[in-house]
This record gives C-alpha cells, structure tokens and sequence, in this order.
C-alpha cells in the first residue's frame, strides 16, 4: 500500500476509541468492535461465514499490519511496515520479533515452507530464516532495480509470483523499470515478467484449480483475471470486478481464495467476498481498514485479517485454499 496511505490510516486510527481495546495486545475472545458487520449482496454470502459471526482482536497496537501467514506450528507471522519488522504473533496475543526489515510488506510460504517477503526498502524478493537473517532470491529484472515488490504468492507449478509496483518506491531512490509489472520467479532465480498492464498492480491469487490468476489495481480500483498456460505464462486479461470508493477509502489490496474459488479482496471499508464468476456477494465491514488476510487455524476455517494498528479474527463456515500445503 502507497506509504503516505498508511500514514494516514494510522493517525486516523490513533485517535480512535479502539486502541481502548488494548495496545499491549488481548486474546481472540476480546468483544467485536461495534462498526464490524456482515453486509450481505446474495444470500450465497451467508454459505461463507455465519450470520452471528463475530470479530475478535488478537492484537492491537502496531504502526501498519500487512503479510499474514499462518504458521502450522500455530502462530501468525505478519509485516508491521511502518515499524520495520516482522513478527510472529500467537493467537493469545503475545509476539515476537523475527527480524527488522524496512518496510516488509507481502509475506507467503513457498513449498519449502520457506518464509518468503516482499522488501520494500530492499526492492526485493527476500527469504527469512528463523534465525533473524534474510536472502536476497531476486532484486533486478533485465539488468535494473526492482521498484518495489508488494505481494507475493505461490503459483500451481511451485514457482513464486509477485507485484511490484512504485507504491512504496524509496524516497529518493530511482525508478528504474519504466512501468510497474506482475513477475514469475523460478527456482533458478530466473525473473521473468508476465504482464505490464497494470497501473499499479498489488494483491494476487490463483483459482484453486490453477486455471486463472487474479491481480487487483489499487490505482484502477479493480480486480483482473488471466488464464493461466501450463508454463506459467498468463494471457486474455479482463476486468474481473471493480471496487469503488471514496478518496479516502481503502482500495482493492490482499486477496485469497477458499476452496470453492470465492475471492476474498480487501477493499473500500473492509473485505469484499467475490464467486468465481465475478458476483459480488458481500463485505465484511472492519472497524479499521484491512491491507491483507489469510486462512489459519488447524483446518484454515479462520481468517486472520491485518487492518492498519490491528490484527482481528474471524471464524468462517468457508474453508481457505492454501497454496503452499
């Protein structure tokens, strides 16, 4: 997300009632903040997640949450950006810093179950070992800098996919690219880019089946969908939805999928819940505007949702599709 955005979602929320609920964190039974609600378009909406669902913090208090993963061990790894680290938080709140980075932003697992980050300030593709330390799997396209890589997925054939748009682009720093792509990164640290006619491209997600690779434009406040080859390359993009709203409104962010190839885009106001066929079926309205989510808990029925101070979770009747299992 653009970095004079998350500036300004935290002084926003630093004002708000809600870090009454408790800056040195609370556990998943804390009260649903009151501006949380389900808004239903289809009644298909209420097949995903019950109508008495509630919303629970699992810890507030951060600078900018982004890049959840969940770890199988139980905890949550997630980027605080503005902070410049990355944590494990465990779902009775407590934390622990993995390593300072600046600005981390999108995180995912490979099939290694290496812990895989999107470094602003590094303009890289990083891995992060348990150990606190990092390396660089890729930095350059056709001989020049990465702008800034934002969100990163494992694609169906095991290769790692990422955004990099000039929304978090060091101040001062050269953009060196002349457009802002979507890549396809191989094991030999081959980078190869797949499309760049997105404005600022940012969050992405493939189909369950592999069949179709979704990217979202923060800047056209849309969703596109590709078909997808068998040798990664993706070809006929089309709009698959639009999210509009105000200028100071969220725009369309982290996405992940279920099992059933729902779509799930954070969004203007919260979370916005797509069928396959581009239906939207309802939003998830937060009390904080989400940048990312992620399926967790030991059957991913549970979505762990980073909204700007906070990290809030939600029990769902859909069960995620998790691309790294």
């Amino acid at each position: 997300m653009n970095r004079s955005i998350k500036i300004l979602c935290t002084l926003i929320i630093a004002a708000s009632p809600l870090l009454a609920i408790g800056a040195s964190g609370s556990g998943p039974s804390s009260p649903a903040p009151p501006e949380f609600k389900l808004q239903a378009e289809s009644p298909q909406f209420w097949e995903l997640v019950d109508h008495n669902a509630k919303l629970s913090v699992v810890r507030t208090g951060f600078g900018f949450t982004e890049g959840p993963v969940w770890d199988q061990s139980g905890f949550l790894y997630l980027s605080d950006e503005t902070i410049n680290k990355i944590y494990r938080l465990h779902p009775d709140g407590k934390k622990e810093e993995v390593i300072a980075l600046g600005d981390p932003d999108g995180n995912t697992f490979d099939r290694q179950h290496r812990l895989i980050d999107c470094a602003s300030v590094l303009r890289a593709i990083i891995e992060v070992t348990p150990d606190g330390k990092y390396k660089i799997l890729a930095d350059h396209y056709d001989g020049k800098k990465l702008n800034s890589p934002n969100d990163v997925v494992v694609g169906p054939d095991g290769a790692l996919y990422f955004t990099d748009p000039t929304l978090d682009l060091v101040a001062g720093e050269k953009q060196e690219i002349p457009f802002q792509g979507v890549y396809r990164l191989d094991a030999k640290g081959n980078v190869q880019l797949l499309t760049k006619d997105l404005t600022q491209p940012n969050g992405l997600a493939f189909s369950p089946d592999g069949r179709h690779f979704y990217i979202d434009d923060s800047e056209q406040r849309n969703i596109r969908v590709y078909d997808v080859a068998p040798d990664g390359t993706i070809t006929n993009g089309r709009i698959f939805g639009e999210e509009p709203g105000g200028k100071d409104d969220g725009v369309p962010d982290g996405m992940k999928v279920d099992k059933n190839g729902n779509i799930f885009v954070t969004g203007p106001k919260g979370i916005w819940v797509w069928d396959p066929k581009g239906n939207h079926l309802g939003t998830i309205v937060m009390p904080e505007q989400p940048a990312n989510l992620n399926w967790g808990d030991k059957d991913y029925r549970t979505l762990y949702i980073t909204a700007t101070t906070s990290v809030y979770r939600l029990e769902m009747r859909a069960q995620g599709f998790v691309p790294y299992r």
